[in-house]
């Protein structure tokens, strides 16, 4: 996995943070990227709830909640002097059961493009495509 500037990588994350706020200029990125994606009817910091022990985590990332049940994910780690990670979580739901089987980079596609669109990635970091896919 490949380190992006820990500059650029925080500048990203704070771009991201000042967007979530208005979910018409966000709607206006994803209608702009890909018409064919639903849009977005919340935007928030994510926080995680630890099952466990009901502990809270949060300013865990910054979370884009699509109308049809998708989410995109943007997390920052690493953050130290010699770089940062930017880790990207794309979940999409599909109620057509004959889809379900498809290439997982095919069907999300079109959330990866809106997700390039939103982080202005390719501006911040100079990537359009990522070092690691799980």
């Amino acid at each position: 996995m490949k380190n992006v500037d820990a500059g650029a990588a925080k500048d990203l994350m704070a771009c991201l943070v000042k967007l979530q706020s208005s979910l018409d200029e966000i709607n206006s990125i994803v209608k702009g990227a890909r018409s064919d994606v639903s849009n977005v009817v919340n935007a928030d910091e994510f926080e995680y709830k630890d099952p466990v022990d009901g502990s809270v985590s949060k300013h865990q990332g910054i979370r884009f909640l699509f109308e049809d049940g998708s989410q995109l994910v943007f997390r920052l780690s690493g953050t130290g002097s010699e770089g940062a990670t930017i880790r990207l979580y794309i979940e999409q739901y599909e109620k057509d059961s004959s889809k379900t089987g498809r290439d997982s980079q095919g069907a999300l596609a079109p959330l990866v493009e809106v997700a390039l669109k939103l982080s202005k990635m390719l501006e911040f970091t100079g990537r359009s495509a990522p070092t690691v896919i799980t």
